[in-house]
């Protein structure tokens, strides 16, 4: 890669990483891409060239985060349902509050409606293979699907706000929660 190239890619994950940060404080609607400009020491123009609008942008920031949440996920240790859970508090200690604000504000970014819908259906996905060997295995079908329902619900970022946030329980207490949830429903 060229000195020219290199510098171009690291204005660019500054740009980003400014949005991200903005993001994470405040709605985007009140997001400037001047303040975002400002953020990564470059132009509004700048910004322009990269990423073509403050939605262009957004859109980088949740791509580059699904992609580093879709990562996490598939090196989590799921060999047990309760290591799973761990797994999936610190996850969520970590993205929980930023994946639930993408939700809350994609149907007003362009183009986030969607990213949004791939990040839904990897989390389905991996609920469905962390937990599936630890399923009965003599469950008929419509059992199974329910239960997997039942294990994605639980899973779920917001179910982890309302134990951790809204009821105000600690990491450790929210651990204990969700694997009493789930191993109410394994083998």
């Amino acid at each position: 890669m060229s000195a020219r190239a290199e510098a171009a890619e690291q204005t660019g994950h500054r740009i980003v990483d400014a949005m991200l940060k903005r993001f994470s404080s405040a709605p985007y609607d009140q997001i400037r891409l001047e303040d975002v400009a400002d953020d990564a020491a470059v132009t509004v123009q700048t910004v322009l060239r990269h990423f073509g609008s403050k939605s262009g942008v957004m859109r980088a920031v949740v791509q580059r985060e699904l992609g580093t949440i879709a990562a996490a996920r598939a090196a989590a240790d799921t060999s047990d349902p309760e290591r799973t859970i761990a797994e999936l508090v610190a996850h969520y200690e970590r993205y929980g509050a930023l994946i639930l604000k993408a939700y809350s504000e994609a149907p007003f970014i362009d183009g986030l409606v969607e990213l949004v819908g791939a990040g839904r259906r990897h989390h389905l996905d991996w609920c469905r293979d962390a937990f599936a060997e630890h399923l009965e295995p003599g469950l008929d079908p419509t059992t199974r699907a329910r239960r997997r329902a039942q294990l994605t619900a639980i899973c779920d970022a917001t179910t982890w706000r309302i134990l951790r946030v809204d009821l105000g329980l600690s990491r450790a207490q929210t651990r204990q929660a969700l694997t009493e949830m789930v191993s109410s429903l394994l083998a």
